[in-house]
Parts: C-alpha cells; sequence; structure tokens
C-alpha cells in the first residue's frame, strides 16, 4: 500500500496550530473534513473514537511520530492526513519526547486488511531517518506531498 492510496492531500497540514492530543487529532480530523473525506456531522464520533483508541495506549511510538489511528462505519474506505508540529506536542509517546509527525487513518471496520497495511507502510517508512528529517522540515503542504510521492516511488512503501 502507497501513501497516495490513503493520504487526502487536500487534509496535509505542514505547521498545525494545535498544541494539545486532541486538539492535534481534531485539526487532523477537521482537515478530512474540509477534504470532503469524512462528513461534518460525524467528527465528534470520529475525535472521541481516535481519543477512546488513545485512552488504551498513546499511538505516540517514539522519535517524534504519532499515528492516531481508528475504525470508524461512516467511511467506506481509508482515508487519512498528515500533519507536522514544528514546536512538537505532548503526546503521551512511548519515549515520552514530543510529537512533531502526525499520521492520522480512519477505516471502515470491516476492512481491516487495509488498516494494517497502511500502518504498516507507515511504520516502515518512518525507520528511514532521512524521511523523518525531510519531513519535520516541510514547509508547506505540497512538500510533504512531494515526499509521499518519492517514497512511494522508491518503492520503500509498497
Amino acid at each position: 500500500m502507497k501513501f497516495s492510496d490513503f493520504v487526502a492531500v487536500d487534509a496535509i497540514r505542514s505547521n498545525v496550530e494545535a498544541t494539545s492530543k486532541e486538539g492535534v487529532i481534531r485539526e487532523m480530523a477537521s482537515a478530512l473534513v474540509e477534504a470532503g473525506k469524512i462528513t461534518r456531522d460525524q467528527l465528534e464520533s470520529i475525535v472521541k473514537a481516535i481519543m477512546k483508541r488513545e485512552d488504551l495506549g498513546s499511538t505516540g511510538i517514539g522519535r517524534g511520530v504519532a499515528v492516531p489511528h481508528t475504525k470508524h462505519p461512516s467511511v467506506d474506505r481509508l482515508v487519512g492526513t498528515v500533519a507536522i508540529s514544528q514546536e512538537g506536542i505532548d503526546f503521551e509517546s512511548l519515549d515520552g519526547d514530543p510529537v512533531q509527525l502526525f499520521f492520522l487513518l480512519v477505516s471502515p471496520p470491516d476492512r481491516p486488511g487495509d488498516h494494517l497495511r497502511a500502518l504498516e507502510n507507515i511504520s516502515r517508512q518512518l525507520r528511514d531517518d532521512a524521511f523523518c528529517r525531510d519531513l519535520k522540515a516541510a514547509a508547506t503542504p505540497a512538500d510533504i506531498q512531494h515526499l509521499l510521492e518519492e517514497a512511494d516511488r522508491q518503492g520503500v512503501a509498497t
């Protein structure tokens, strides 16, 4: 699975305004609403579902990265977005460090394979220190999109 299979380009945010875990999740989910990938009437339900997942254990996986995600019946296909916080946000990460890179995923409950493939793709790509460094330095959503497309082209993210 490639980033282009699930990342909503119009929802990419290169500098989130949020300063809290729930705030960044809400900001990213709202970006998916604005991009037409989830409906406005489902926003609160999706944010609540992601926060419930976070209660089970932080999706802040370390090294400045978090992958908040949930399965939700309001979507018929996997959708996601990417956001960057230049300052970093306390996400209760496994290593205790603030998070700068966020990959948010929402998938239908009946498509667990897509959900797992997307998580595998993200985690595999994020093992590349240069990719992480370049993403953190991206100044615009177009820069982020270019880096995701490059990762897809290199086949590392397939």
